[in-house]
């Protein structure tokens, strides 16, 4: 049975030749927000960085990998480039280190 979650945090950057209304009719058309984040599916973080766009970090089973990359590439193309990375939380360790 499968438990372990992983952790992995989307930088879906505004493409900057675009302005906020054509992004967000895009995002419509895509049907972004109905599909993004899939079901089952934590949502740990959702900033957003001025100037760069949103940064979302998710928490899921590995198996729901390939899900929830297609429900990027289904819906976030074409209003962001996206980039993907595999995350873990240091924030713990940190406040462990810096308490020696």
């Amino acid at each position: 049975m499968e438990t372990d979650k992983m952790i992995l945090t989307y930088l879906l950057k505004h493409q900057q030749h675009r302005n906020l209304d054509s992004i967000n009719e895009t995002l419509v058309n895509n049907q972004f927000w109905e599909i993004f984040p899939p079901k089952n599916v934590e949502v740990l973080s959702w900033k957003v960085l001025i100037g760069l766009g949103h940064m979302v970090t998710l928490k899921f089973l590995p198996s729901q990998l390939r899900e929830v990359n297609l429900s990027i590439e289904k819906s976030a193309w074409g209003a962001f480039d996206s980039e993907a990375y595999s995350t873990y939380d240091y924030l713990d360790i940190w406040k462990e280190k810096v308490k020696r």
